[in-house]
């Protein structure tokens, strides 16, 4: 495995982007995992580059499955994000009446993925 940085040849991601969107992959439909757990997982970076990584990289994969730790759907995204959560039954919480939009947030404690189920296949 290459230890170069960076963007390399046009198209190709930097190595670190490619392991975050891996394990982006990795979250079954109907949960979610947060931009500090995915770099937990990979034991590197931080919840911002995850977050960077998605901003960037993300579209390929199912970027609704990497969500804030308050459970607050993407800003700009709300809408497209609902209709994954809801195909997918992804658990939610009844939207306040004082949230903005009145839109739903992510249940955390019942959508949370730890990554168990497919950690033996991690390497």
């Amino acid at each position: 495995m290459s230890e170069e940085s960076g963007a390399g040849a046009a198209g190709e991601l930097p190595e670190y982007a490619e392991r975050v969107l891996e394990v982006a992959e990795l979250i079954p439909p109907g949960r979610v995992m947060t931009y500090g757990d995915v770099a937990e997982w990979l034991d590197e970076g931080g919840p911002r580059q995850v977050g960077r990584v998605m901003a960037l990289y993300g579209g390929a994969v199912p970027w609704w499955r990497v969500v804030r730790s308050d459970g607050v759907l993407l800003p700009g995204h709300e809408l497209r994000a609902m209709e994954h959560y809801r195909a997918e039954g992804t658990p939610l919480r009844q939207a306040s009446r004082a949230s903005d939009g009145h839109l739903p947030r992510l249940d955390m404690r019942r959508a949370r993925w730890d990554g168990e189920e497919r950690a033996e296949s991690h390497t």
